[in-house]
């Protein structure tokens, strides 16, 4: 069994190959770079003791910068990561770390008078935008059910039902089923009218709040195993698999209320480029929904079911044949079947940390899986984490950078956390690979 001592094998910004075909040495380093090299860098650091929640923005060399106002999804995140980080290292300081945030959530983003959490507030909790979106409310339940898993807060749990029942009243779409993105504040649907700018996603319905939602419900069921969340994480589950994943294995971004697709297909090379918001391959996001998938079926039938395994294969292998970077490692931000181009083009080759963290996750998961696959995912995972290595862990200062720095060396001085960069994917990412390492080794 690898312990939880904090003794490490590496500090190397790069791995070389002789170190990268040792799990157990991986699993030290991650452990390394999930402790000392991140969430020691966030807190108690951005723990906000003047309005409460989590300050969300900080230079390279993590100093606190700007206005620091708060968005529902890094608020969240931030209360899961600290939930998780409670269960994993057994350590209690970190919930309160995570009650911490939720107390702001209860007290400054829930809005008492319509219900739901507001997407955007200032630093002390003021409003800036009534708006209320579907995947803010998602992981604002995602963040409050894994802090009730780790302190048995009731009160978070029935904040998270609050969040789940304000869904269900307002943003469930009965009739073509999934969830409507934009509502306004008292919780009705915002349509799509013909004011709306083309490369706007507003009126839509989307991938990316679909896979948000579906990890939101998995982590709710898990310590409310109530039926109407049962139905609702399946129905999530299928309409992802079987309408989102296109044909290929490549999840459609962006859909109209009835579940047609947003494509810009038949355009001008300009105009697609010009509305690629709306319709591109992102690569990061399969490889993220084929685990989002798995788990939710596990949680679902006890295992996962073989649709789900298969189509979530078809996703991974086609992001790998896709947007792989076969030289260096890592998965380019975004590609697009031009339909007088062969195959699929790379149209950003930015290779951004999210993604890179997902698949790390999904990568050493396939391993396991399929350890005698053609498509060698072991070998994959080692050259990820071999990339993520050189090019986007900070060694000096912690944490990751937003982007690889081979194509990408201004953001060595960027800035190092905002309202979209927090902990979330890469310390989940780091904790399930440590795990998997570790239950392997009996």
């Amino acid at each position: 069994m690898l312990l939880r001592s904090f003794i490490f094998v590496s500090l190397l910004p790069a791995v070389s190959s002789a170190q990268t075909t040792n799990l157990d040495t991986i699993a030290a380093q991650m452990q390394y770079a999930a402790r000392q090299g991140l969430l020691d860098k966030y807190y108690p650091q951005n723990t906000d003791t003047l309005y409460g929640g989590y300050l969300s923005t900080f230079t390279y060399d993590f100093k606190a910068a700007g206005t620091q106002d708060k968005m529902i999804v890094t608020q969240a995140r931030h209360i899961w990561s600290t939930a998780k980080a409670a269960m994993f290292y057994k350590d209690t300081t970190y919930i309160s770390m995570s009650r911490h945030g939720f107390y702001f959530l209860r007290d400054k983003m829930w809005d008492a008078t319509y219900g739901g959490f507001y997407n955007l507030v200032t630093r002390d909790g003021t409003p800036k935008s009534t708006i209320k979106e579907a995947y803010g409310n998602a992981f604002a339940i995602y963040g409050l059910s894994a802090y009730y898993e780790c302190s048995h807060d009731t009160a978070a749990l029935n904040l998270a039902k609050a969040g789940f029942k304000w869904l269900e009243k307002n943003s469930h779409d009965s009739i073509y089923k999934g969830y409507y993105q934009h509502l306004n504040r008292e919780g009705s649907r915002v349509k799509r009218t013909v004011d709306v700018q083309s490369t706007s996603d507003v009126g839509y319905k989307d991938q990316n709040s679909s896979i948000h939602l579906l990890e939101a419900f998995t982590e709710l069921y898990k310590v409310w195993p109530d039926s109407l969340v049962r139905t609702r994480l399946e129905e999530m589950l299928r309409l992802i698999r079987d309408k989102i994943v296109t044909d290929k294995g490549y999840l459609q971004l962006f859909f109209t209320y009835d579940w047609k697709p947003v494509t810009f297909l038949d355009s001008s090379e300009q105009s697609i480029l010009k509305h690629k918001f709306l319709d591109h391959v992102s690569f990061g996001h399969d490889v993220e929904t084929a685990y989002l998938m798995q788990e939710a079926s596990e949680i679902l039938y006890g295992k996962a079911d073989d649709k789900t395994l298969a189509i979530g294969k078809k996703m991974v292998d086609h992001a790998l044949n896709n947007g792989w970077d076969s030289s260096l490692g890592g998965f380019y931000d975004e590609g697009y079947y031009f339909k007088d181009k062969p195959g699929c083009t790379i149209i950003n080759k930015s290779k951004n940390w999210w993604a890179q963290a997902e698949a790390l996750n999904t990568l050493q998961l396939f391993s396991y899986m399929y350890p005698k696959d053609a498509m060698q995912y072991r070998q994959k995972f080692f050259k990820e984490w071999q990339y993520a290595q050189t090019y986007l862990i900070d060694h000096e200062h912690g944490d990751w950078y937003e982007e690889g720095l081979d194509n990408e060396p201004q953001r060595k001085t960027a800035l190092k956390a905002h309202i979209w960069k927090g902990t979330y994917h890469v310390f989940r990412a780091l904790m399930n690979c440590i795990n998997r390492v570790e239950s392997n080794a009996h």
